[in-house]
């Protein structure tokens, strides 16, 4: 179709597509959505090749958080049996990173609950950054900790993080119907701090909270227009126990018209395929790898995710190969531009949203709940079970005595 004919020449050459033609791959219809996959496709390949990236998530302090992100199972007044536990040591951090890394991941995000980090906070990161590249001198490491105040980005660039993720999540305009304890632009604000002070930027969105056709554009559009290095695409987690618990609004084809609308706009970024991949895209999880180069490897913060196994068995099924540590992961233009500014690696990261905490600290007196059972094994296809039952909350890894899935 005409439309796909015009937004591959686009993509190809880093032309913006207008909104209208945006809205237009979101409105194609079910019978069209192979079509959209390979236009989107051979953007991506012409930037990223058929290499995937692998990313792991560390949550260094879980639960108990003050802010009311309503797609967050750690915000304020959540009833989600969630594991809750305080900061972890740096070596328990970084033996969790440890099995991200063996089973192939590139980078190790590194996540707190909060509203933001105290400087203490700070200083606790920097010293499990500093034992993860102790052992790992080559992994890059993104942090996501919330809104952060003056000076803090720069101290976080000199401990040796590589990146900084918070997530626009929504578009403006509908922002303050799913969080009223910080805005967009506390958001925005700090994803420019993270860039200022040299780190590469990871800042993206979570489909299926209710938003129209209209906001998700609209969110696309500003991460654009912030050009952060990575854009992870999260698709909603209804957690029990949250305020969106009962939104299930996406199918596996929606699901594919939204990642093919992000390369669209932005392709030459590292789109992540990232929170709720697994029980909304489901058997259709493969075909995404044709639209976005980078993938979260095992669990979530607070759920569980595809086993670590499976991703790698997937990735190599469909014909993709895991992206090495030599290798740069941005195309050259977007690279040499980091590396002029200081942010040194090629590229970047809720339950809706792989990387995006709110929220404030634990006490401190708070220790980490203990698994009791192993998780839960495979059960009956999607279409045999409630939308609830595809919801595992995670119960092993990092705050238990459990290996972690990686």
């Amino acid at each position: 179709m005409d439309l796909l004919n015009t937004l591959v020449e686009k993509g190809l050459r880093r032309e913006t597509p207008t909104r209208e033609e945006a809205l237009a791959v979101l409105a194609t219809s079910d019978d069209e959505v192979l079509d959209v996959v390979a236009a989107a496709g051979k953007v991506r390949r012409a930037w990223f090749g058929r290499r995937v990236k692998l990313n792991y998530l560390v949550n260094l302090k879980s639960g108990l958080c003050p802010e009311d992100c309503s797609y967050c199972s750690q915000r304020l007044g959540s009833k989600s049996e969630i594991l809750k536990y305080t900061w972890l040591k740096p070596e328990q951090a970084a033996a969790a990173a440890g099995a991200g890394v063996a089973g192939g991941a590139k980078r190790v995000c590194l996540v707190a609950s909060g509203r933001g980090p105290t400087d203490r906070d700070v200083e606790r990161v920097s010293q499990t950054i500093a034992a993860i590249k102790e052992e790992h001198q080559d992994v890059e490491i993104c942090a996501c900790l919330g809104l952060l105040s003056q000076g803090q980005a720069e101290r976080l660039k000199d401990a040796g993080a590589n990146a900084y993720n918070h997530n626009l999540n929504t578009s403006e305009a509908t922002y303050g119907d799913i969080t009223t304890t910080h805005t967009y632009a506390d958001r925005v604000s700090t994803v420019q701090q993270a860039q200022a002070a040299g780190m590469s930027a990871c800042s993206g969105l979570i489909a299926g909270m209710g938003e129209s056709d209209a906001d998700l554009v609209d969110v696309v559009f500003s991460l654009r227009e912030l050009d952060p290095d990575s854009v992870p695409v999260n698709f909603l987690i209804p957690i029990e126990g949250t305020p969106l618990a009962g939104d299930w609004n996406l199918t596996p084809q929606r699901c594919l018209r939204i990642l093919a609308m992000v390369r669209f706009v932005c392709p030459d970024v590292e789109v992540r395929l990232a929170g709720g991949r697994e029980i909304h895209l489901r058997s259709l999880q493969p075909l995404a790898l044709h639209l976005a180069n980078s993938i979260f490897l095992g669990d979530y913060l607070t759920t569980e995710g595809q086993a670590g196994k499976d991703d790698l068995a997937m990735i190599a099924d469909a014909g993709f190969e895991v992206e090495g540590a030599d290798t740069t992961t941005l195309p050259a233009h977007r690279a040499d531009a980091a590396a002029a500014a200081g942010a040194g690696c090629g590229g970047h990261g809720g339950e809706g949203g792989g990387c995006g905490p709110c929220g404030d600290a634990a006490p401190a007196d708070a220790v980490p709940a203990q698994a009791t059972a192993a998780a839960p094994g495979a059960g009956p296809v999607a279409s045999e079970r409630s939308h609830a039952d595809l919801v595992a909350v995670r119960r092993r890894g990092a705050g238990t005595d459990l290996p972690p899935n990686a």
